[in-house]
């Protein structure tokens, strides 16, 4: 059977790939760290649960408006408007099943074949996977490790042409955990003002972060009506597996995204988007020990990656992922993650699954115990060391 010439234009995201093989080697007996997927190791909070449970017993278990109750929009919208310093309206606010439709429904509704989509490079895979389904010209912005992860703006500028129509930036980041500061932010609005592009702020780890402050790009005037922000709750309220996320952009193309949503899944799990009402509404306190939790995490393993030779690792600002540099052990990334994996049990992401400018580099996700960070390291250590005799 012949499948549509487009799938052939659609990507994948290699977390899942690993962790399948991880599963295998584990039933084969093999012990395996996972540094690979990228969800919060915590329990969702019982309140949260809770919350959820009476919505099913309360009889939220029907259709409701494609972009969402109502009631629970309105909640996302103040939290919007507290978090980012503006003016948000439940009409701004689409719920979607997951962050990921966000980016679907925003690049299927802004860009043509043809158009270019400048978007991070290395970056959450997905990215460059929708652009090129649509038929549009992905063009990477590189994020370098001496830049400290975040965009050159000037070469930002460069990138801009008629064509451009639509510029993807993610702070705090996956994979690098590289902040974007207030003087990036105000450049990158400047450039997206004066060349009339669209923005996607993914801001889904927005509430992780570290010693840097959070901030939007729709502080800047001009942007809010220009912005698709795209956050939700798997990763503050460690609700991965519930699916929840949700956009907050102008009437107009809410109104668009909305009828997406009712051609794609009709709406959003009813009882599901009661836990949202409870999540933003409830005690913060799980999700501030969660940040704590990774904060303790992310000092160990950079600590321990820095004193493995030929690694080097800069301190992220955000997200629960490091990015180290092993150019130094002159494996290619692939290489090392099989090696890893297969040989010593440490599931972890090449640079490369997050495009062409993560070559040379690894990418792990410390959402996980501090002990396990470690007998990851020490695992690390050795595979790092096999290949410097051997070279």
């Amino acid at each position: 059977m012949k499948y549509a010439e487009r799938m052939k234009r659609l990507g994948t995201e290699t977390a899942f790939e690993v962790l399948v093989r991880a599963r295998e080697l584990e039933a084969e007996g093999k012990d395996v760290v996972h540094l690979e997927i990228g969800e919060p190791d915590f329990d969702t909070p019982k309140y949260i649960c809770d919350a959820a449970i009476k919505a099913i017993r309360d009889g939220y278990t029907h259709y409701n408006p494609a972009p969402g109750y109502p009631e629970i929009r309105k909640i996302i919208a103040e939290e919007i408007s507290k978090t980012r310093g503006i003016k948000v309206n439940p009409e701004h606010v689409v719920i979607t099943p997951g962050g990921k439709p966000i980016m679907f429904f925003t690049i299927f509704a802004l860009v043509d074949e043809g158009d270019e989509v400048i978007y991070p490079n290395p970056g959450f895979p997905i990215y460059g996977s929708l652009i090129n389904y649509v038929n549009a010209k992905a063009v990477p912005i590189p994020l370098r490790e001496e830049n400290d992860f975040r965009f050159d703006v000037k070469e930002l500028k460069s990138l801009v042409t008629p064509r451009t129509k639509l510029l993807i930036i993610n702070s705090p980041q996956n994979p690098t955990g590289g902040v974007l500061t207030h003087e990036d932010l105000q450049e990158i609005a400047r450039i997206a003002v004066d060349n009339d592009l669209w923005v996607l702020a993914d801001e889904i780890y927005s509430r992780i972060i570290y010693e840097a402050d959070f901030e939007s790009v729709t502080q800047f005037p001009g942007m809010q009506e220009r912005t698709i922000i795209l956050d939700g709750m798997s990763k503050t309220y460690a609700m991965t597996g519930w699916r929840l996320g949700y956009g907050i952009m102008n009437e107009k193309m809410a109104a668009a995204v909305a009828r997406l949503q009712t051609n794609a899944t009709s709406c959003t799990s009813a009882f599901s988007q009661m836990a949202i009402g409870a999540a933003i509404t409830g005690p913060q306190d799980d999700s501030y020990e969660m940040v704590e939790q990774f904060r303790k995490r992310r000092d160990v393993i950079v600590e321990g990656l820095n004193n493995i030779e030929g690694v080097s690792c800069k301190k992220p600002l955000g997200a629960f992922y490091v990015f180290p540099n092993i150019k130094q052990l002159k494996i290619t990334a692939k290489d090392f993650e099989e090696l890893l994996l297969e040989e010593y049990g440490v599931a972890a992401l090449a640079g490369t699954s997050f495009g062409s400018f993560g070559e040379g580099y690894l990418r792990f996700s410390y959402a996980n115990s501090v002990e396990n960070i470690k007998k990851a390291l020490s695992r690390v250590d050795e595979a790092a060391a096999e290949i410097l005799r051997k070279a």
